[in-house]
């Protein structure tokens, strides 16, 4: 994850933004789909489309017959680039305005049929279709604001004589049509409509749409393009089903139907025949409901519920009592899978491994859950836990490796390619493959029939844990134009200029910036908030959403109320990835949802510049070696050529160092350095390293799902010969500049014990084997696990294989519990004083300073007079270098300082060893090394915690 030069591994590849980068490395989106239902061929691959015609497609839907038009003539050759229907280069953007690339002094209209038949045969349309005159236009200043990307195109005005025509054009086929004064074709091109949906069907926004009701169950779904709606209700675990009629509103193009009490618990589809320009004609497809809230096994149905059925609840749910809400700008996070947290845990019965239900027991993972809230954890980040398309639900239908993978050698290829075997139809997925976004996904319940209740009990078991819940949510694509797009043709993906779909996202991007697809965002944000009581939400892509839509989410979360709603929404965080890049960068489309747009919303972005600072390099370097503050730049050098010269290493250094030092203040845009310059004239990658408004809207990390674990990347950048207790120490120093930085903190899960993915930089779809979070410290860490998979990660196997072979490099349980009981310790420093949560830039600005360090030191200063009753000063010094320093603080001279009590009782010798000589106010701090000291103010004050801090907190 990562904004600056904007290059694009696996899922998403080759895409690149003048001075950004993104971070992703991932390929997400594996083309691989559920098991087919015993209805559902689609799930093969095949799709019926007549008796003589099959298409091979993605997932959802079944097109129950189509009349195909015809595209081109018997040996015509192929058409004109200016003259091709089945592309979509216009853009109908309101009732009134059409914008083409097409030469203004021709005749234009715009051909429409009802029944699909506008053909090019011999250099000339055919299917007597009607016609809307246009006339040459002008835009206006709102108009080349909506659509920037389309401003030099030419405008085309609908003749007001034809205005009647215009919402009957909208449900057939639409072409524009060029010709000259003689009435020669010279171009024609399919149109692109979402623009003129949300203008003729703007009451949409508001009007009712999902299943709703108590007794009486009511569905209504957007359609406006279809020719027909209608609900397809099926009979109690049968293939059998009765369709009724839907009721179109002309207003706002919603159908909806009312049933009857004895619909509650049935699965349906709804069957729309509308116009598709993919298949050139009009077709029924059998489509699941964008709005449902429960499904079928596999997500082939709908099912009609009300979440507020006592079945669908575990025991107490109404009245669970939520651990005490944080502002995001003291919130720390841990980032979870789902199946990681439990799959390799023995003390988790087998049935349960891996499912929500492991949450509710009393396991491994739960009681260190529990013991890192007491250290002051304050927040669990789920990886996706929507309904996606890669696992298939029911257990039978999954198989997993059959190999012994750990009697393999710890750098062997036959592990990943057992686990290659049975990627496809294993347990193991991220999830960023979208099917049904407010449904939860059920290959992580006992039983997919259950999922709504495990889930809810796994929000249950967090909460009990001390622990809020975030979730990371993908509306940025859906896997497949197979999602969505069937019902509304064209309208809920992302279109490039010829009509395309656009895909930098890695798979089919969606267009949050329509109405009804930012709509369906804030719907489902909310359902989740109130029906599931989810306490954030991180949005993947974010800066692939528009900067409103994100506002619209925000205040729709702050209009919940704990008596209207049962959640205070103003307690809920959210943040996500600002990356710029695709389509959409700079603000081509819209203002984007990115780092730097973000300031001032409250609204937080992950920051790669501390990241890359402290780590070294970026994600996608050639050579993973490259070294950085927290990886033995400062004077651990590892010979590898791609670090340079010595000079060229210190100056990096000096960058690096810069950079962390921009971290600590909450990435602030305005923070005066020791150096002279604001954080937002410090460069990263052409980028200011500085873009926030408030401390708050950064997240801090150096590890998450994407790329190497911390232990990982450090594996690659430390020398070879390190001793594991020195790489412990970096690993904690690393962490430190996240958990001690002003703003939220995020750390993946396992960082604090270690973890490796034996390399893995891209472990989407690696199985549970390369993705093992080891509970017991006797287990290792996962690293030596074999070479990582080929896919991503073969280009590295020259670097990795003789690290994997080398057993120093593999803790022991001392290793693990040193870390873990180190980041302990760190936690509970970060909420033992206001010192690390000053929450605004004022400040921060005020109180945070930066003394002259040693090269390879780091110290954080910060005057909490009037703000903690128990010390006028909190000091951190980071030494990253392998020798100890003394730190010279004059203004701590005369004054009663000493070692943070969490560190004068900490089981680490070696930091205990830290000290302040009380006459000079000097500091020493020993090699590899986060010390912390504190000044109790002159006049003693009562042992009385401030009200805004939590009391110092010791491990149960």
């Amino acid at each position: 994850m990562m904004d600056g030069r904007t290059a694009l591994a696996g899922r998403r590849a080759g895409r690149r933004a003048p001075g950004r980068v993104a971070e992703i490395s991932r390929n997400h989106c594996k083309q691989v789909w559920r098991r087919p239902s015993l209805r559902y061929a689609a799930r093969a691959g095949q799709m019926v489309i007549s008796p003589s015609h099959r298409v091979n497609v993605g997932w959802r839907f079944r097109v129950i017959r189509s009349r195909p038009a015809g595209t081109g003539a018997e040996g015509a050759g192929p058409p004109r680039a200016d003259v091709d229907p089945a592309k979509a280069r216009a853009c109908w953007i309101d009732r009134d305005t059409v914008a083409w690339q097409v030469e203004p002094s021709l005749r234009h209209t715009l051909a429409f049929s009802a029944d699909g038949g506008i053909a090019l045969r011999g250099g000339e349309l055919t299917g007597d279709p009607r016609l809307i005159r246009l006339a040459p236009g002008a835009w206006s200043e709102e108009q080349r604001r909506q659509w920037p990307h389309l401003a030099s195109f030419t405008a085309l005005t609908v003749d007001p004589r034809d205005a009647g025509l215009v919402k009957g054009a909208l449900r057939a086929q639409v072409v524009a049509v060029g010709r000259d004064a003689g009435g020669t074709l010279l171009a024609a091109t399919g149109v692109q409509l979402p623009g003129v949906l949300d203008d003729v069907y703007a009451e949409a926004a508001t009007a009712w749409l999902g299943p709703a009701g108590r007794l009486i169950p009511r569905l209504a779904v957007w359609a406006p393009t279809a020719r027909t709606v209608e609900l397809a209700l099926y009979a109690p675990g049968s293939e059998r089903r009765r369709v009724h009629r839907m009721r179109r509103d002309d207003r706002t193009g919603v159908w909806s139907v009312r049933g009857r009490p004895t619909w509650w618990g049935r699965e349906y589809t709804f069957l729309v025949t509308v116009y598709s320009p993919r298949h050139g004609g009009i077709v029924t497809n059998e489509v699941t409901d964008p709005y449902s809230l429960a499904v079928a096994p596999d997500g082939v149905r709908s099912r009609l519920v009300d979440l507020d059925a006592a079945a669908l609840k575990p025991r107490g749910w109404d009245r669970l009592a939520k651990p005490a809400a944080v502002p995001q700008h003291r919130a720390s996070i841990y980032e979870l899978h789902v199946r990681d947290f439990s799959a390799s845990d023995a003390t988790v019965p087998a049935a349960l491994r891996g499912t929500y239900a492991a949450f509710r027991g009393d396991g491994a993972g739960m009681r260190e859950l529990r013991a890192l809230a007491a250290d002051g954890l304050t927040h669990v980040h789920l990886l996706p836990v929507f309904d996606f398309a890669t696992v298939p639900e029911r257990a039978a239908d999954r198989s997993e490796p059959a190999c012994d993978l750990a009697a393999f050698p710890p750098a062997s290829e036959r592990q990943q390619e057992c686990v290659a075997r049975t990627a496809a139809t294993d347990s193991y997925n991220w999830g960023y493959d979208p099917l049904h976004y407010t449904v939860p996904e059920g290959s992580y319940a006992t039983d997919p029939d259950e999922r709504t209740k495990e889930f809810r009990g796994m929000v249950a078991a967090l909460n009990r844990a001390g622990l809020r819940v975030v979730m990371d949510v993908v509306y940025n694509h859906t896997c497949s134009t197979e999602v969505l797009d069937p019902i509304v043709p064209g309208y809920y993906h992302r279109l490039l200029d010829d009509g395309t779909v656009a895909t930098s996202t890695c798979c089919a991007g969606t267009a949050p910036e329509h109405t009804m697809m930012g709509r369906l965002i804030v719907d489902s944000v909310v359902t989740w908030a109130t029906r599931y009581k989810v306490d954030g939400f991180r949005f993947d892509l974010m800066g692939h959403h528009p900067k409103a839509g994100m506002l619209a989410v925000r205040a729709a979360l702050d209009a919940l109320t704990l008596r209207e709603d049962g959640v205070d929404g103003k307690s809920i965080i959210l943040y996500g990835e600002g990356w710029n890049f695709g389509e959409v960068a700079c603000d081509a489309r819209f203002e984007q949802a990115t780092q730097a747009n973000l300031a001032g919303t409250g609204i937080g972005t992950f920051t790669d510049r501390l990241r890359d600072a402290v780590r070294g390099g970026g994600p996608f370097d050639a050579d993973p070696r490259v070294q950085g503050f927290g990886s033995g730049l400062a004077g651990a050098p590892n010979g590898a050529p791609v670090n340079g010269t010595e000079e060229e290493q210190r100056a990096r250094l000096a960058a690096c160092t810069e950079l962390v030092k921009v971290g600590l203040t909450g990435s602030l845009r305005d923070y005066v350095l020791p150096s002279g310059r604001k954080g937002c004239e410090v460069d990263y990658n052409g980028s200011p390293a500085g873009y926030t408004a408030a401390p708050g809207e950064a997240v801090a990390y150096v590890d998450a799902h994407d790329n190497e674990t911390l232990f990982d990347a450090l594996a690659y950048k430390l020398p070879q010969w390190t001793p594991m207790a020195d790489r412990v120490r970096m690993q904690v120093l690393s962490l430190a500049t996240v958990v001690l930085a002003q703003g939220t903190a995020f750390v993946l899960a396992g960082s604090e014990r270690l973890r490796s993915k034996s390399l893995d930089r891209n472990s989407y779809d690696s199985g549970d084997w390369f993705n093992r979070l080891l509970w017991d410290c006797s287990e290792g860490n996962g690293f030596g696990a074999g070479l990582p998979p080929r896919a991503g990660n073969e280009a590295a196997w020259p670097y990795a294989k003789p690290l994997l072979e080398d057993p120093g490099l593999r803790p022991g349980r001392a290793a693990v519990e040193a870390c873990r009981a180190a980041f302990g310790e760190l936690l509970r420093i970060r909420t033992s004083s206001p010192a690390f949560a000053l929450g605004s830039a004022d400040e921060v600005r005020r109180r945070l300073s930066f003394p002259g360090s040693a090269e390879g030191l780091i110290t954080m200063h910060v005057d909490t007079t009037g703000l903690d009753p128990r010390w006028t000063s909190v000091t951190v010094v980071f030494n990253a270098t392998p020798y100890a320093h003394v730190q010279a603080m004059p203004g701590l001279a005369g004054r009663a300082v000493s070692l943070h009590p969490v560190q004068q009782g900490s089981g680490d010798a070696v930091v205990r060893g830290s000290a302040a000589d009380p006459a000079t106010g000097a500091l020493s701090v020993p090699a590899r090394t986060v010390a912390v000291f504190v000044a109790a103010p002159e006049t003693p004050h009562p042992e009385t915690p401030h009200p805004e801090t939590p009391p110092l907190r010791r491990r149960p």
